[in-house]
């Protein structure tokens, strides 16, 4: 679909424009009802160890309203409004629309020259029936409207409820350690509309601005999009459907969608036992266990602080928790098993790698001295890698990704953390505002380059929580984050489907999380429940890892007690059955940038029911996965989208449903999955209840 300015004539003395998209007017300015408004903005942006709050009270704020310039030449695709908030005063505000080609689509530029003017915010217009997804990783809600959604990476928060105990405990001491329901480490400012288009901010180019931005949905017939700078650009698209809007917003991305075969023939098993991993690993495996991999996060040593059991922050194995490593990275190997271990982009003052890196300079600055900046990372300090240095980020990816970890024989990792970045420090090259969203996009670069390096690009693996516009290309797999240990509505095992939703919508084709969650605090502990219940929704997941959590002595763990090995056992094998299914997923995220869990309005666009479900997904176009998220339930309400004469078989039972809403009987053991008959995968499917 095209998009073009259309200028109006002389109105109350300023005339006025408008944009369209094919026949839609999505942008409406006129002198009365100005779409714009330019200020200088005075922040105040406090962070307590990745939680942050920024607030904005702008010392000056202008509306340009009035069309003082007209520059249109449709020959070259490209045409440009000046706007003033005087009649015939000078240009305060250009905004210029320039189409490229039908494809990748059109860009709108809105940036101002006004001294001392670094905030411009823009309002569209919306259709009273139109619904958006999007914002990148989201977990508390799928569809966009009725709120407000600031994008700036950060810690998510522990309950993300503010009214509920948990939440309210955890920002007590004023540390915003709570949360909220906007709070992630993936926001994305690209959105798609149920009229089947999208609008992104950075232009075409992923990863060109970072800058703060919030999308204000929360009134009904607009969006207001309000951003920290100067020089805004918008990429636009429309297309026939919401799955050809996420094809293009993959193949806009450079998204990387591939995964090794190995890590989807079984689960990974996630222990940070020390030497006693290997042995609690064969328990495993003689129950009967389905293995891919073995994931050691504290090869690397650990930390025991308040919060848990944390890791010794300095990159390279260490002996004394793991003799003789690199032999039994081999030995596992052999056997058809990965070892993982663990990474993240800062270095622990009181390690060698530490003083290393200082005495490079490649670590980030403080602002009045050359002394490193410390990040208070809760009981202990840690260096920044100044990534924006290309010698550090080649230093990084070469010295410890290389040669401490594959070199070792790692064939993969966790790349934790990227969401940390202070705004008060000294950079090699830019403005740590505008860096903050980028991080994670250069550290997963980072990881991507020392896999690049080894030739291990598809074969050697890294999963990453943090993100920004820009990620897709370098990381092939998302996790979820720190689930709190429960089933609660904003921090617990739901909230791992809507984060696979939301980020599968822009360009991220492969998502999964920490199986039994991670977070244990204030006597919130496992329940077999809850684990049980993990595992089904691990097993319908493209990569299926468990996790100790932050406190492994106090919860329970797969090898806890019989009936936890059991149910892990027989998880691990249906997800290891599954395989065949999703080495096509992953072919078909090659060929059409889908990703392997879906929304339902993906496949049926038309039907509005599907527009808000977030707690069930398509798994590929064949099957229908609705995890069981509430505690002490025994079946659920599951909606069953299609044609009056479409069948979707319960993989359990074997009944027949046809489309509609239906209560499903799902004790523990018989979570509500279905297939379409007519797949060609419908015996696989069929097997799984063998």
């Amino acid at each position: 679909m095209a998009a073009r300015l259309v200028v109006i004539g002389p109105e109350d003395g300023g005339g006025g424009f408008d944009l369209l998209l094919e026949d839609r007017v999505i942008l409406r300015h006129r002198v009365a009802a100005p779409a714009f408004r330019i200020a200088k903005g005075d922040p105040d942006i406090t962070m307590v160890r990745g939680n942050f709050r920024l607030a904005d009270a702008p010392r000056e704020s202008r509306i340009p309203c009035h069309v003082v310039e007209n520059h249109m030449d449709p020959d070259q695709g490209f045409c440009s409004i000046g706007l003033a908030s005087e009649p015939g005063g000078p240009s305060e505000l250009t905004i210029a629309m320039t189409v490229l080609s039908a494809e990748p689509g059109p860009l709108l530029t809105a940036y101002t020259t006004y001294p001392g003017f670094d905030r411009i915010s823009l309002r569209l217009l919306t259709g009273p029936d139109e619904i958006f997804w999007g914002g990148g990783e989201q977990m508390s809600h799928l569809a966009l409207n009725g709120r407000r959604w600031p994008m700036w990476t950060s810690e998510p928060g522990v309950g993300r409820e503010p009214g509920t105990p948990l939440t309210d405990f955890m920002s007590i001491d004023g540390s915003f350690a709570g949360g909220d329901y906007w709070t992630t480490n993936y926001p994305e400012p690209t959105i798609l509309s149920s009229a089947n288009y999208f609008l992104s901010l950075t232009g075409w180019e992923a990863g060109e601005e970072g800058y703060y931005t919030e999308i204000d949905l929360s009134q009904p017939g607009q969006i207001e999009w309000h951003c920290w700078t100067g020089n805004v650009t918008m990429a636009i698209a429309a297309a026939s459907s919401p799955a050809e809007l996420v094809g293009l917003l993959a193949g806009r991305f450079r998204a990387a969608r591939a995964l090794p075969d190995w890590a989807i023939g079984g689960a990974i098993v996630g222990l940070k036992d020390g030497d006693r991993s290997f042995a609690r690993l064969d328990t495993l495996i003689a129950a009967g266990a389905a293995v891919s991999g073995l994931w050691c996060e504290d090869w690397v040593g650990i930390r025991q602080t308040s919060f848990g059991r944390r890791l010794f922050w300095d990159w390279q194995w260490n002996p004394a928790r793991y003799p003789d490593l690199p032999a039994r990275i081999a030995a596992l190997k052999a056997r058809g098993i990965r070892f993982l271990g663990y990474v993240n982009p800062y270095l622990a003052a009181d390690g060698p790698q530490f003083a290393e890196a200082a005495a490079l300079g490649y670590l980030a600055l403080q602002l009045e001295s050359d002394a490193p900046y410390l990040v208070d990372f809760g009981e202990f300090d840690a260096g920044v890698v100044d990534f924006t240095n290309p010698a550090a980020a080649d230093w990084f990816s070469e010295e410890i990704i290389g040669k401490r970890m594959l070199d070792i024989g790692l064939d993969g990792w966790m790349a934790d953390f990227g969401e940390y970045l202070p705004v008060d420090l000294r950079l090699h090259a830019g403005d740590p505002m505008h860096e903050h969203n980028l991080w994670p996009v250069r550290w997963a670069k980072v990881n991507a380059e020392a896999i690049a390096s080894r030739g291990r690009t598809g074969d050697a693996l890294f999963f990453m929580r943090a993100g920004y516009t820009g990620v897709q290309e370098h990381c092939p797999l998302l996790w979820a984050g720190d689930q709190s240990v429960d089933f609660s509505r904003h921090d617990g095992i739901g909230t791992v489907i809507t984060a696979a939703l939301s980020s599968g919508l822009v360009g991220n084709a492969f998502s999964h999380s920490d199986v039994g969650g991670y977070t244990s605090l204030h006597g919130n502990i496992r329940t077999a429940e809850l684990l049980l219940r993990w595992y089904e929704l691990g097993a319908f997941s493209p990569v299926m890892r468990t996790h100790e959590g932050n406190r492994p002595e106090d919860n329970l763990q797969i090898d806890s007690s019989a009936e936890l090995i059991a149910g892990f056992v027989r998880w691990s094998r249906v997800h290891a059955a599954l395989a065949p299914y999703v080495k096509h997923l992953v072919a078909e995220a090659q060929a059409t940038g889908l990703p392997a869990q879906r929304a339902l309005f993906l496949h049926y666009p038309d039907d509005r029911e599907t527009f808000t479900i977030q707690d069930q997904y398509f798994y590929g176009d064949d099957l229908m996965v609705a995890p069981v998220i509430e505690a002490g339930a025994v079946a659920r309400r599951v909606y069953l989208p299609g044609a009056s004469d479409m069948v979707w078989r319960h993989v359990w039972s074997g009944r027949d449903y046809a489309p509609g809403w239906h209560d499903v009987p799902a004790p523990i053991g018989h979570p509500t999955v279905f297939y379409r008959t007519t797949s060609a995968f419908a015996p696989l499917f069929a097997s799984l209840a063998q």
